[in-house]
């Protein structure tokens, strides 16, 4: 065999290995995307939620859903059925920053014909003023998945990683893999509760160091000029959302409760920010007639250590307490008499 036929045969050779692995990672279809069903309804068997969450959407199996951070991931899909009605899906992220829920949003309004309710776990994301600028993570954001133009998601197919969720898909259908999270997204990332270790917990919550949150050392109050100059750049899009939502779906605003360690030290400079922007998310929702859930607060359940994992993810059953608290306060309309939330309805 001469050099050219060997070069010929060699390249021969790897196209058609090249396009056998293509047209099984087309026929896995990893993320969802493709028109292509050949094993029925899409399983999800990646955890990078940015990669998973549209095709969720584009089965309109669901006409509710939760955007949020990792701090709203908790919330159980099946009671917030129960408590507010319609067919959730939890579509929190890992990380999740502002723009990245804003554009999973824009599809789930681009895709559901009638979408119900919406409920926003509002996180520190909401408040960077670098917002506009930092607007992704090192976990990428698929932009080509959430576009409307099918033809340009084949040309990202063909990769290590399509590869081995495709490896793992054929498994599930083999009988040997269990899908990595729920149809609807709902995972319980945490450990099992029967593991729960306060004493380990605590060193998470705390890092070891004094268990309460003292007052700044002198109260900051920013001046007006200061206040005004700034700036938020997600609200602009949670606005801009509201506006081109409609009349028909409901809006809940539910600022999460974190650990006291994790938020802002009471009369620092850094909380009297963190409250102005609380101030704005209430004026943006008291014009769409939308009440603001603030469980972001020093309470019974941000005070506890035994109610978290460590300062930002709380256990199971409070998950449920808050599900269950925030259609109470949406109900009252009312501060809660024991403290855990205080309600605002607008400017």
């Amino acid at each position: 065999m001469t050099w050219e036929e060997f070069l010929r045969h060699l390249l021969l050779g790897t196209a058609i290995f090249v396009g056998v692995l293509y047209g099984f990672v087309v026929l896995m279809n990893p993320y969802g995307n493709l028109p292509l069903r050949l094993f029925g309804p899409h399983v999800i068997m990646d955890i990078n939620q940015r990669f998973q969450y549209p095709a969720i959407v584009r089965s309109k199996n669901y006409d509710s859903f939760v955007l949020g951070t990792s701090t709203s991931r908790l919330l159980d899909p099946a009671d917030l059925d129960r408590e507010f009605g319609g067919h959730f899906a939890n579509l929190a992220m890992n990380d999740g920053r502002a723009w990245e829920q804003i554009e999973l949003a824009r599809l789930f309004f681009k895709t559901v014909p009638q979408v119900k309710t919406v409920l926003i776990g509002l996180d520190v994301v909401w408040c960077a003023p670098d917002a506009d600028t930092a607007r992704i993570t090192s976990r990428g954001f698929p932009i080509w998945i959430y576009d409307e133009n099918p033809v340009n998601d084949w040309f990202y197919l063909f990769n290590y990683t399509t590869l081995e969720i495709s490896v793992r898909k054929l498994g599930y259908h083999l009988g040997v893999k269990k899908a990595r999270w729920a149809a609807n997204g709902f995972d319980v990332f945490v450990p099992p509760e029967t593991t729960y270790d306060l004493t380990r917990a605590q060193a998470h919550i705390w890092e070891d160091g004094p268990h309460s949150v003292p007052f700044a050392s002198s109260f900051y109050t920013p001046s007006t000029e200061e206040r005004n100059s700034w700036t938020f750049p997600a609200l602009d899009w949670l606005s801009d959302l509201l506006d081109k939502a409609g009349s028909t779906t409901r809006f809940v605003f539910v600022f999460m409760p974190v650990h006291v360690a994790a938020q802002p030290q009471p009369g620092s400079p850094v909380a009297a920010r963190e409250a102005e922007c609380k101030r704005r998310v209430a004026e943006i929702a008291g014009h769409h007639g939308i009440g603001v859930v603030d469980m972001r607060i020093a309470s019974a359940i941000t005070t506890v250590d035994s109610n978290y994992w460590d300062r930002l993810h709380y256990r199971l059953p409070v998950g449920k307490r808050i599900v269950a608290d925030v259609n109470r306060a949406l109900a009252s309309r009312a501060d809660d008499p024991g403290g855990e939330w205080t309600y605002r309805s607008g400017p």
